[in-house]
């Protein structure tokens, strides 16, 4: 698969970063009216699946969908506070991103420090184990045993990456930090709390709609929004031409606008998820309010052009499983020199 570079995008990625800084600045109250909206929207879906379950449970699976992406779209307000994007004020920003936390069951802390390290190793060969997905280059794949080898093609298998792992991600593995994190106190108060609170809040629920009702729509929802999640990052990540460089050959700039793809999505489902298929931009400047993503784009139309992705496209990046440093490209098995 080959995605379109136009060559308005040879413009140096250092330079995209002064331009794109006057964006920085969110608007509060824009802000606020874009919690309010995702919070009532996935609240209200979240009830309704619910009083579906006394006609049909597939009709309750059916409104699991929509309150998923809502569910990630609060999870992308939780991910831009973690940045400090969403409010001018840091405590601000932090608070928000905790109580968020309870919702999209991500303990704020954690997520914030391990998605500061992806953002500042993206694409960085020497620098891989926290906040991507396990990648390995062709070489690292043939000096594998058979064993190990088909742990890596069972872990890449799509069943794996994008359906029983994101929901043992969200529900079970952020319960406790990484094994990175876990010498620091603050991240282990981070996860407890976010656990506790979680509990409390489920415990209310439960208490007026009972155990099991309550775990009927909310494990789809999660696992659902988990899986929209995982595959938004995924495409962002992993396609053909992606970057990947040893660290002395290494550039965060250059490595945030190539190593990042423009998820073109239809207009609703970018509203949905929050813009973050504009993931180029987002690399290259992080403090930018999501909301804002889409002027950029307007401004500066030629970079709708860098590593732009179709849905379509998208399917097909599923099959790329290894890094070919000769060929600089994510490859299949298949397509992997040498295997």
């Amino acid at each position: 698969m080959k995605l379109s570079n136009s060559e308005t995008s040879e413009r140096p990625a250092r330079d995209w970063v002064k331009i794109l800084a006057k964006y920085r600045e969110p608007d509060a109250l824009r802000s606020v009216i874009e919690i309010a909206v995702s919070l009532v929207a996935y609240i209200s879906l979240w009830i309704a699946a619910w009083l579906a379950l006394s006609v049909s449970y597939w009709l309750t699976l059916a409104i699991a969908v929509p309150a998923g992406a809502f569910l990630v779209r609060l999870f992308l307000v939780q991910h831009d506070c973690g940045h400090a994007a969403f409010f001018k004020d840091r405590r601000t920003n932090d608070w928000v991103g905790r109580i968020l936390g309870v919702f999209t069951l991500t303990p704020y802390a954690v997520w914030r420090k391990a998605h500061a390290i992806h953002h500042a190793s993206t694409g960085n060969l020497d620098q891989r184990g926290i906040g991507d997905i396990d990648t390995l280059t062709v070489e690292e794949y043939k000096a594998l045993s058979t064993f190990e080898r088909i742990k890596y093609r069972l872990y890449r298998s799509p069943l794996v990456l994008f359906v029983v792992g994101p929901a043992y991600l969200f529900l079970l593995d952020n319960r406790v930090p990484p094994k990175q994190l876990r010498n620091e106190r603050q991240y282990w108060i981070s996860a407890m709390g976010t656990n506790l609170s979680a509990l409390a809040v489920a415990s209310i629920v439960v208490y007026f709609i009972g155990l099991v009702p309550f775990l009927l729509v909310l494990v789809p929802i999660v696992a659902i929004a988990a899986s929209l999640g995982v595959w938004m990052f995924y495409v962002q990540h992993q396609f053909e031409e992606t970057v990947w460089e040893n660290g002395a050959d290494w550039n965060v700039h250059e490595a945030a606008l190539h190593g990042s793809s423009y998820y073109d999505l239809p207009a609703w489902l970018a509203w949905t998820t929050g813009y973050i298929g504009i993931h180029h931009v987002h690399h290259l400047y992080s403090k930018i309010a999501f909301y804002r993503l889409p002027q950029v784009l307007r401004d500066y139309p030629e970079l709708k052009d860098v590593h732009r992705i179709t849905i379509r496209q998208s399917l097909g990046t599923v099959k790329l499983r290894l890094w070919d440093e000769k060929q600089k490209k994510l490859v299949s098995f298949a397509g992997a020199q040498g295997l």
